[in-house]
C-alpha cells in the first residue's frame, strides 16, 4: 500500500506531500490542473524516464519520494532528477540502487490503469498475458520459454558454424594451395631476421679477412719489396752511415757531430721492424667463425639460398614472413575445423531435436491448460461484466489459433473475443467495443488479475465513456475493490469521487508571475463544495452534491 508520496520541483509542483489511506482514494479537479501529472511522477519513481526539462526552473534537482508499506516491512523510495545531465539516482531505504531492482518491484507496489491500458487491451499479445496471467501454471511458461531460448541458442550455433563451414569450403582449394607452398619452404618465426644478422656478419669477416690480406700484402711485397724489406734495406744503409761517422779510437770527435745520430736512428728502425714482425703474426691469424642461433654450418652462398627462397614465397603470398606463419598455422586451424565440424554439427542437430521434442511435450500440456484456464476466465469476465452494467447476456470466449514458435511445435495462440447481445457472432473488442465498454472492461479485468493483495489500485479517468446508471454500477464495483486494496483513483464523477475515503483536490494556480500545481485533502464542507463543482455547479450541483454526501 502507498502510505505517502512527496514531489519536490518537478514542473509546476514546488512541494506537494500526500498522505494516502487504505481503500478509495480520489484526485479530482479541473481539466488540466496537474492530477494525471502526480501519477507520472509516481511512475518516474517505480521506474520511469523524465526528461531534465521536467525539473522546476531555477532548481537543480527534483526530488520524489513515497513510503510503502509492505507486507514484510515498509520501504522508502525517492528517486532524484538532476536538471543539468538529466541523469537521475535512485535511492532503495536509503540506499543507493538500480533502476532495473525497482522496476522489478513494481507490479507488487502499484498496478496502473489508464485509458491508454484501454488501447492495450485491445492488443491479441496483451490479452494472451492475460489468460497466462489467469493460467496458474508459470512451471509450464517457465519450461516453454527456457526451452525456446535453448533451442534458439542451439539454432544459432549450429548457424554459425554451418555458415563458417560453407565459407571454409569454398576456399579449401586456396587453403590447400597456400598449405602446400608454404611447406616447400618451411619457413620459421624470425628466420629472416636471423639469416640477415649473419648474413652481415660473415660479410664483416670476408672484409677483414681481405683487409688482412691486403696488409699482409704490403709487408710482404708480393707485388714489390715489402715493408719489412725495406727497412731492412735502410736499417742496413743507415748502420753503414753510423760507422762512417763513428770516431777514431782515441779521437775526441769526427767532426761531423752525426755518429750517435745515425745508430738511434738504426736502433729505432730495429725495434720498428720487430714491431712489424708481431704484426704480421697477428695478422696470418684468422677470424674467429660467426655462429648465429645454429646457422654456423650455413655458408653465404646456403643463406643467400634461403633468402631468396623466403623473398619468393613472400611474393606469391603477399605477405611478411612472420604473417606466412601465422597464415600457415590458421591455415591448419581452419582445414582442421573443416574436418571436425561435421561430427559438430550432427552433435547440434540430435541436441536440437532433443530440444524441439522437449518443446512439443510442454505445448501439449501447455494448450489444453490454456483451453481450460480460457473458459474459467470467460466465466468470471461475464460475472464482473453483470456487474458493472452489462447485459445479462454478454458473453466472453476465447478464440485459439495455432501458432509454431518452432517448426513443427503448435502453440495455441488466445484472442479474447465477446458477444455483447445475444444472435451475434463472437467478435474481437476492436471491432464492437466503445471507449465506456471499454473502461468498464478494464475494470473488470483488473479486478481479475491483480491478485497481490499489497499492490495499490491505480485507476486513471477509467470511468471515461461512462454515464447514467452504468456509473453507479462503476462507482460499487471501485468501492468493492477498495474494501480489499488500496485504490487511487482519477475521476471527473461525483458519484465516483463522492465513494472515497479520503478526497484531493489539485488545482492550478498563479503567484509572482510564475504557475503552481497545488494538492490539498478535502474534508466536510470542502468535499461537498467540490462534489457541487463536479456535479456542473448552481443549484443543480448543489442538490446532487447534498445527496451524495447525506
Amino acid at each position: 500500500m502507498l502510505e505517502y508520496l512527496r514531489i519536490r520541483d518537478l514542473a509546476l509542483i514546488e512541494d506537494m506531500e500526500l498522505d494516502f489511506a487504505p481503500g478509495l482514494n480520489a484526485l479530482t479537479g479541473e481539466t488540466g490542473a496537474g492530477k494525471s501529472f502526480i501519477l507520472k511522477a509516481l511512475n518516474f519513481l517505480i521506474g520511469d524516464r523524465l526528461a531534465s526539462d521536467m525539473v522546476r526552473p531555477g532548481k537543480e534537482k527534483a526530488h520524489v519520494e513515497a513510503l510503502f508499506a509492505l507486507p514484510d516491512g515498509d520501504m522508502v523510495l525517492r528517486r532524484e532528477l538532476t536538471a543539468d545531465t538529466g541523469r537521475s539516482r535512485l535511492f532503495i531505504n536509503d540506499r543507493l540502487s538500480s533502476q532495473d531492482a525497482v522496476r522489478d518491484m513494481r507490479a507488487s507496489l502499484v498496478v496502473h490503469t489508464s485509458q491508454h491500458g484501454q488501447q492495450k487491451l485491445l492488443q491479441p499479445a496483451f490479452q494472451a498475458r492475460l489468460l497466462d496471467e489467469f493460467l496458474n501454471r508459470p512451471d509450464l511458461l517457465a519450461a516453454r520459454d527456457e526451452t525456446l531460448k535453448g533451442l534458439r541458442e542451439v539454432a544459432a550455433r549450429r548457424e554459425e558454424l554451418a555458415s563458417r563451414a560453407r565459407s571454409l569450403e569454398d576456399r579449401r582449394d586456396v587453403l590447400e594451395f597456400q598449405q602446400r607452398e608454404i611447406d616447400k619452404v618451411a619457413p620459421e618465426a624470425g628466420e629472416e631476421d636471423r639469416l640477415e644478422e649473419r648474413r652481415r656478419a660473415l660479410r664483416g669477416v670476408a672484409s677483414a679477412q681481405q683487409a688482412q690480406e691486403r696488409a699482409l700484402a704490403v709487408l710482404r711485397g708480393e707485388d714489390g719489396p715489402g715493408v719489412a724489406e725495406a727497412l731492412g734495406l735502410l736499417e742496413r744503409a743507415l748502420d753503414g752511415l753510423a760507422r762512417l761517422h763513428a770516431p777514431a779510437t782515441g779521437d775526441a770527435s769526427n767532426g761531423s757531430g752525426d755518429a750517435s745520430g745515425w745508430a738511434g736512428d738504426v736502433a729505432a728502425i730495429s725495434a720498428f721492424r720487430q714491431g712489424l714482425s708481431d704484426l704480421e703474426r697477428r695478422l696470418r691469424r684468422r677470424p674467429a667463425p660467426v655462429a648465429i642461433d645454429g646457422d654456423d654450418d650455413m655458408d653465404m652462398d646456403a643463406i643467400e639460398k634461403r633468402l631468396y627462397e623466403l623473398a619468393q614465397l613472400k611474393r606469391k603470398l603477399r605477405r611478411t614472413l612472420d604473417e606466412i606463419v601465422d597464415l600457415r598455422r590458421e591455415i591448419e586451424e581452419n582445414l582442421s575445423f573443416l574436418d571436425a565440424c561435421r561430427l559438430d554439427l550432427r552433435t547440434l542437430e540430435r541436441e536440437e531435436e532433443a530440444l524441439k521434442e522437449q518443446l512439443c511435450a510442454v505445448l501439449a500440456e501447455l494448450n489444453p491448460a490454456r483451453h481450460e484456464a480460457a473458459a474459467r476466465l470467460a466465466q468470471a469476465l461475464e460475472g464482473e461484466l453483470a456487474g458493472l452494467g452489462f447485459s445479462e447476456h454478454v458473453r466472453v470466449t476465447f478464440d485459439f489459433t495455432p501458432h509454431e514458435p518452432w517448426p513443427g511445435c503448435v502453440e495455441d495462440r488466445a484472442r479474447l473475443m465477446w458477444v455483447p447481445n445475444p444472435g451475434q457472432p463472437p467478435q474481437p473488442l476492436d471491432r464492437i467495443a466503445s471507449g465506456g465498454e471499454l473502461s468498464r472492461f478494464l475494470l473488470a479485468v483488473v479486478g481479475l488479475m491483480a491478485r497481490d493483495e499489497a499492490a495499490t489500485l491505480i485507476f486513471d479517468e477509467v470511468d471515461s465513456g461512462v454515464g447514467g446508471l452504468t456509473l453507479n454500477r462503476v462507482s460499487d464495483r471501485l468501492a468493492a475493490l477498495a474494501g480489499r486494496r488500496q485504490v487511487i483513483l482519477i475521476t471527473h464523477w461525483p458519484q465516483l469521487a463522492a465513494r472515497a475515503g479520503r478526497h484531493f483536490q489539485v488545482s492550478k494556480e498563479v503567484a509572482d508571475n510564475a504557475t503552481f500545481t497545488l494538492c490539498r485533502r478535502l474534508d466536510g464542507e470542502d468535499i461537498r463544495k467540490e462534489l457541487a463543482r463536479m456535479a456542473g455547479g448552481g443549484g443543480q450541483g448543489e442538490a446532487m452534491a447534498r445527496e451524495l454526501t447525506s
